[in-house]
């Protein structure tokens, strides 16, 4: 029998196998929606909200209306984060030194979004791309520290989109040659 320490650290886990699972099967079952749609369109704004407005310039009064309370957040090299462990590494790691500041820009061309049902109406979708980080340092151009792959499980409550499982994976470092380009 599990132990209930196992179970609750087995849980997560589980979650995010099943969500990877789902992500790399599902090209078999449907393509991505066109990027001109307004489901396209809507979460890649979002992203550049969360992205942009929140991790780039430290927003952080947009963060309620973009993540789910129960966000699961699945790091490759940063392990897991709840919600309140998310917003604080935010803003100790990412925006407490106006010095040296990470920023993240998406790879042009690399969203892709793929709705989800449930007996026909829309309840979520998942979305994926590859995003680059960078340092911003004063007076100094942008210097390319690494990229990574990224899914985001967005859901759809009340008419209102919430990001609520984050994977953030396959992380290249600068003395690497880029993967995804």
């Amino acid at each position: 029998m599990e132990s209930i320490a196992l179970r609750a650290f087995l849980f997560p886990m589980k979650k995010a196998f099943y969500t990877l699972f789902t992500v790399c099967t599902m090209g078999a079952a449907q393509a991505q929606i066109a990027t001109d749609s307004e489901l396209y369109q809507t979460l890649k704004a979002k992203d550049s909200v969360l992205f942009e407005e929140v991790f780039n310039k430290c927003h952080f009064n947009l963060l309620h209306d973009l993540i789910d309370p129960n966000l699961e957040f699945f790091h490759d090299q940063g392990g897991l984060q709840n919600y309140d462990q998310f917003v604080k590494a935010v803003k100790e790691n990412i925006c407490s030194n106006p010095e040296v500041k990470p920023i993240r820009k998406l790879v042009e061309g690399s969203l892709s979004v793929f709705p989800l049902y449930d007996e026909g109406k829309l309840y979520g979708a998942i979305q994926m791309g590859v995003h680059d980080f960078y340092l911003q340092r004063p007076e100094m151009p942008l210097q390319f520290t690494s990229e990574a792959k990224f899914i985001h499980t967005w859901l759809l409550e009340e008419g209102t989109w919430k990001l609520y499982t984050v994977l953030s994976f396959d992380h290249v470092s600068k003395k690497q040659e880029p993967k995804y380009r």
